[in-house]
């Protein structure tokens, strides 16, 4: 019997937590629930789970405060719940290292959707554990990209720095690098980066790309402050304006 994909909601609202957890164990999920960042610390420990849908405000500990425990923590996938409308909540969000978000209130199908994306954007990296030969077998030499002696490898979806240590990426960090990189000395402007970042669920005239490029900035330039990769072109977008070969 297959493994039932692990749904960890933490919410301070019981009838929200109980509505999620009615709806997505009828989609097939396991679903655990918190009401607050004990709660939720507690489940993890015993219960990784594969994907965590995490409520913005909360009394005690808030969202963003619980998403910086968990992204420093694993990789597990973050899906903000917020009541908020305000992009700089939003923003805040993703800057966090959450991976989506959803406003509330919202429909049940949409956060099925948000959840489906989400979790096919780190299967990837399953697939190719399971299947090693075969990974082998078609690895080419434009599945490692290397740039000021970075080295982007694509099969393990794994950055290392000059000195050959790792460097954590969330899921929208890693494909947003992917698509700079496959895309070097062009001008990206925010529609094209996110046609390039398929499969993530982007808000209209949302600016939350901006937000992904200033966390990748943090992890991969010198100074952030003065980019020397990922450059922005005023009034067009951005470039990562570096030579990359593999590609």
């Amino acid at each position: 019997m297959m493994k039932k994909t692990h749904i960890l909601v933490v919410d301070d609202d019981q009838r929200v937590r109980a509505m999620l957890r009615r709806y997505l164990t009828e989609e097939g999920f396991a679903v655990s629930e918190a009401a607050d960042g004990a709660g939720m610390r507690g489940i993890l420990e015993k219960h990784p789970a594969d994907l965590v849908l995490l409520d913005l405000v909360m009394p005690g500990e808030d969202g963003l405060t619980l998403a910086r425990y968990i992204r420093q923590r694993s990789k597990t996938p973050v899906i903000m719940l917020t009541g908020k409308g305000d992009l700089i909540d939003r923003v805040a969000g993703l800057e966090a290292g959450a991976d989506d978000y959803i406003a509330k209130p919202f429909h049940l199908r949409e956060v099925l959707a948000r959840i489906r994306t989400v979790l096919r954007r780190v299967e990837p990296a399953s697939a190719t554990a399971e299947a090693p030969v075969a990974a082998t077998a078609a690895k080419t030499a434009g599945d490692v990209l290397a740039f000021q002696g970075w080295r982007l490898d694509m099969l393990k979806r794994e950055l290392r720095s000059a000195d050959g240590k790792p460097v954590s990426l969330t899921t929208g960090e890693y494909e947003l690098l992917c698509a700079f990189a496959r895309s070097a000395n062009r001008v990206l402007n925010r529609d094209q980066l996110m046609d390039l970042v398929k499969g993530r669920a982007w808000a209209v005239n949302d600016r939350a790309i901006d937000a992904q490029v200033v966390r990748l900035r943090k992890k991969i330039e010198r100074d952030p402050k003065q980019p020397e990769l990922i450059k922005t072109v005023r009034g067009a977008g951005y470039i990562f304006a570096v030579a990359v070969t593999g590609r």
